[in-house]
């Protein structure tokens, strides 16, 4: 959700209008997935190669013509408004515990802070192994991990400058930025509403061209849809691909309709090559139009999830909602880039859970009280960003957090989750609401994260009428009481002041990751106020250690691998037997191979370590390969890089076409002979009009009437340079 800032006085008051809640439909576990959702199978509409970002003019602020902060309508998610609270008791409240050693934080510095004038921050942040990187609305800056300013703050639209389209002079907002540790790059986004309230809706998505977040980016945009707002953006990333939850709006100046929740992959393995890339989405209002608030899962750490295991949504719901009883939904977002139309977004479960309240002050934005000033937004309505994931081998964990009325008496906690699946499907392995019995304190917009050997941290905002809103974190060590944060809470800045504007606007997320560098350490950003004011936000990043994570004991040796076939330098073209080594003190686990950062084979579990990597959906040209070698303590060893070229020789495709008119349309039959791949491009006037199976045949509806003359051709699926000859046909 983002500011506006070029309406006049007329729309300002129709913007500040409340919208009005949806009509109250009882869904039951029954009726999910009773109506499946199409993909959607389009292309990015824009992409390039950005200039190095440290050479980029930081771009300054957008100009407040309004001369003050105010957001577009409200919009609820379904059946939130006027729902009736059952639960007024908490199921899993923890009581007080023992508590040990406080976990340390290590580091504490201010991050981007409000310099374009808005509400709320949406502070997003990630730790990569020599940077911080951090996005707000509407600026984003580069940190050394000391805190150390490396470039900006700089409004997030410099880096689509000299883009073209709305992604370079829109500065729209709701962003997120991950570090995709499997290919070591960096992901940020945020989207473009050039039109509001009409369409077409934007996602501008840039994939850094190495591990340097001030290097080059290879940037796109992405036509989410014609009407209907892609509000509320989360990211995860997948190895097959980036994937995306949006709460869907119809929006007038007036008032947004729900929309529905959709969901989007988008194609990671072109597009950290920065080739040309698809997305596919579902929109799934026919699903179940009582699904919102989605969140798609995050990989954290080395260990990759099962071979073509579909990416994990979840939502939570409260029974008051119509879903009975209170629950997490789990789906299954499962992408064929081979095949896209055969994608599917399937039901993977409804866990119940604990009962739980999460209707704070009637889900207003005016709720948790301060020290002084108007009340702030509880965001009780969803999952808190992100929903987690990891894999350990023998299973594999979700972790997930929301905020929830702790007393009946609008008083927030957070209810928190593991989810574990063993072999057998997901279930809820552990469960806590966390508060706290010595003072009377609200804890909410939390972030959970679990980190290498098990132990979870969790990051919040906290306050009260006794304490400026503040930023801390707890703990839970792996073993401790099941549903218990067990650690002291530490803080990681204490506000000097309070929010005064009268919106309460707080949030709308945080974000806690996990340092890639030992698996261990927490990293975390969150709003806070230095001072009372308006809307003078300051943004923190912190680190927390909850304990030395080689302490538990065990192997913390890595194993060493060396690709031994092909030779560093050589020429390869078709299939090429890659070999490796590998050893290990205990036992090597797997061995998995890495082209151009992305893996592009299933690992291999025994000796001798080799694979067959068939070149040819490759650009000719040089191309790095890696080995990575994991032990059953999942330490990882890395392999020299060797430097590959790659010269495949382009096949040949011959294309005839046929026109010819139905009823007065026109249509045209195109065969073609002599393409590879699975998929083929068909280009009209030299415009893509569809990706299609290579089956030697398409029928192109074009369905004018009268004259017209239209030049084809036929493209390997994702080439420009790969094509048939040109046919023209003139009616």
């Amino acid at each position: 959700m983002t500011i506006i800032r070029t309406l006049g006085a007329a729309a300002l008051l129709a913007l500040v209008a409340s919208v009005g809640a949806s009509p109250f439909t009882a869904v039951t576990r029954a009726a999910q997935g009773s109506n499946a959702a199409r993909p959607v199978i389009t292309y990015a509409t824009r992409s390039d190669v950005s200039q190095p970002v440290r050479e980029l003019p930081v771009h300054p602020p957008l100009p407040d013509q309004l001369g003050e902060i105010f957001r577009k309508p409200r919009k609820f998610l379904p059946n939130r408004e006027g729902s009736i609270e059952a639960d007024i008791v908490d199921g899993a409240v923890q009581g007080d515990v023992v508590q040990v050693t406080a976990p340390s934080v290590l580091a504490s510095f201010d991050g981007v802070n409000n310099r374009n004038g808005v509400l709320p921050p949406d502070p997003s942040g990630a730790i990569g192994p020599n940077h911080y990187v951090q996005m707000v609305n509407l600026s984003f800056a580069v940190y050394s991990r000391s805190g150390a300013l490396l470039y900006g703050p700089a409004d997030n639209r410099t880096l689509w400058t000299g883009f073209g389209g709305p992604c370079s002079t829109r500065n729209d907002g709701d962003p997120v930025v991950l570090y995709d540790e499997l290919a070591d790059r960096w992901m940020m986004s945020q989207f473009a509403l050039p039109n509001y309230p009409s369409g077409p809706f934007y996602q501008c998505i840039a994939v850094s061209q190495t591990p340097d977040p001030t290097g080059s980016w290879y940037r796109y945009e992405f036509t989410i849809s014609q009407t209907k707002l892609n509000d509320y953006p989360k990211f995860g990333v997948w190895p097959d691909g980036y994937y995306m939850s949006v709460n869907q709006f119809k929006c007038t100046f007036v008032s947004c309709s729900w929309g529905g929740a959709g969901v989007v992959a988008f194609e990671r393995s072109k597009m950290l090559l920065g080739q040309t890339a698809r997305m596919v989405m579902f929109d799934l209002q026919s699903v179940d139009p009582n699904l919102g608030g989605m969140l798609p899962s995050d990989l954290d750490g080395s260990t990759l999830p099962p071979a073509n295991a579909p990416n994990i949504f979840a939502q939570m719901d409260d029974d008051a909602w119509g879903y009975s009883p209170d629950q997490l939904q789990l789906w299954k977002f499962h992408v064929d880039w081979t095949t896209p139309a055969s994608s599917t977004f399937t039901p993977a479960g409804a866990l119940t859970t604990a009962s739980f309240n999460s209707d704070m002050c009637g889900y207003s934005r005016n709720c948790i009280a301060q020290p002084g000033g108007t009340k702030l937004d509880a965001l009780s309505d969803r999952l808190m960003y992100r929903l987690q994931y990891r894999n350990f081998g023998t299973y594999q964990t979700l972790m997930a957090n929301h905020t929830v009325d702790v007393n009946g008496s609008d008083r927030a906690g957070i209810r928190w989750y593991e989810l574990r699946d063993s072999g057998g499907g997901w279930n809820i392995f552990q469960q806590g609401t966390y508060t706290s019995t010595q003072d009377s304190h609200n804890r909410w917009v939390g972030s959970i994260a679990m980190n290498g050997i098990g132990d979870i941290a969790l990051g919040y905002s906290i306050t009260s009428s006794t304490l400026n809103p503040s930023i801390r974190a707890t703990g839970h060590l792996n073993g401790d009481a099941a549903g218990f944060m067990t650690q002291p809470e530490v803080t990681i800045v204490a506000g000097g002041g309070y929010q005064t504007h009268s919106s309460g606007r707080w949030g709308d997320y945080s974000q806690l990751t996990v340092d890639p560098v030992d698996d261990c350490t927490f990293w975390y950003t969150q709003e806070y106020y230095a001072a009372t004011g308006s809307s003078s936000w300051r943004t923190r990043i912190g680190s927390v250690k909850l304990r030395d994570c080689g302490s538990t004991g065990g192997d913390s040796i890595p194993p060493t691998t060396s690709i031994t076939a092909p030779l560093n330098n050589a020429t390869v073209s078709g299939t090429v037997l890659v070999t490796a080594n590998a050893s290990d003190a205990v036992g090597v686990t797997r061995v998995e191979l890495y082209v151009d950062g992305v893996q592009v084979t299933p690992a291999d579990t025994s000796a001798p370590y080799e694979w067959s990597w068939n070149t040819t959906g490759l650009a000719n040209g040089t191309h790095t390969l890696v080995t990575k070698a994991y032990d059953a303590a999942n330490n990882v060893g890395t392999s020299a890089p060797v430097t590959v070229t790659v010269s495949n020789v382009s096949p040949t495709i011959t294309l005839t076409a046929t026109g010819y008119k139905v009823k007065g349309l026109q249509k045209a039959d195109l065969t073609w002979s002599g393409a590879a791949g699975a998929t083929v491009d068909v280009y009209r006037n030299n415009a893509l009009i569809v990706n299609t199976q290579n089956d030697g045949a398409y029928t192109d509806p074009i369905n004018n009437k009268g004259a017209g003359t239209y030049t084809y051709k036929v493209c390997q699926t994702g080439s420009t340079t790969t094509c048939s000859n040109q046919v023209t046909v003139t009616f």
